[in-house]
């Protein structure tokens, strides 16, 4: 009687692959791109402006007073030369109206501007389009060059202080990105360091390890604005400096 013979797996395996061969090498179907979901940050509502004050160090203590009450106020160069706080995204005219009021009652703050969304910036990017968009970020982060750092946050492990930087100045154009550098670097579109364009946020490590603590605006050449730490000034730094370099971890855009 004769037996039937069994075939091993490792013998059809074999044959599987010696006719591939001959055939020509096996294609393994690549793994899709991973694809990242457009951010789009959401404009500004009504804002409160307050202060006109000469001295920068008054813009500060009301900014610090504004800050303790969680009302998130950030202070800037103002176009007349005197330097200006703002606070506050409301839905209305009417609810920003009624909360300075009630701030100027208490006497924290004096006489008030209510801006309204129209008057920001990125109202006109349908007009002028994205790359009018980049150029003031960047125009607007200029500003900021030299101007003490004091936005102080809770939390300086997550970047908090440093984002107050990028948070004042996109705010300011009339986009409202979040405070925290961490939410920033999550929220954000990846872009390629070799496709880097002004108006980019560029994220680093500073605090040790791989948690994102750093954050600044890419200006082009290579170059970025940000707020170093307390007691220094903003300034512009490169992402070639060997500091930052080794401590880069990506980019983000919000603009595409």
């Amino acid at each position: 009687m004769k037996h039937k013979r069994k075939w091993s797996p490792v013998f059809f395996l074999s044959l599987i692959l010696l006719v591939a061969g001959c055939r020509g090498r096996i294609r393994v179907a690549p793994k899709p791109a991973a694809k990242f979901p457009k951010i789009e940050l959401k404009e500004m509502g009504f804002t409160i402006q307050a202060g006109a004050f000469s001295l920068v160090d008054n813009a500060i203590r009301l900014t610090s007073s504004l800050n303790e009450k969680g009302l998130k106020a950030y202070y800037f160069a103002h176009e007349s030369g005197l330097y200006k706080v703002r606070f506050g995204n409301f839905p209305s005219r009417k609810s920003a109206q009624t909360k300075a009021q009630s701030l100027a009652e208490a006497e924290i703050i004096d006489e008030y501007y209510i801006v309204s969304p129209d008057e920001y910036t990125v109202s006109r990017k349908y007009s002028y389009g994205i790359s009018y968009l980049r150029n003031e970020i960047v125009s607007t982060a200029r500003s900021f060059i030299g101007m003490p750092y004091s936005w102080g946050g809770s939390s300086p492990a997550e970047g908090f202080d440093c984002s107050g930087l990028t948070t004042a100045v996109f705010q300011l154009i009339g986009l409202n990105l979040p405070h925290s550098s961490k939410i920033q670097y999550s929220l954000g579109t990846p872009v390629r360091k070799s496709r880097l364009l002004q108006g980019d946020l560029v994220f680093f490590t500073t605090s040790g390890g791989r948690r994102v603590s750093h954050v600044g605006i890419y200006i082009g050449d290579n170059k970025f604005i940000h707020a170093p730490g307390k007691n220094k000034q903003i300034r512009t730094d490169s992402l070639s400096n060997t500091y930052f370099a080794k401590r880069y971890v990506g980019a983000r855009t919000y603009l595409r």
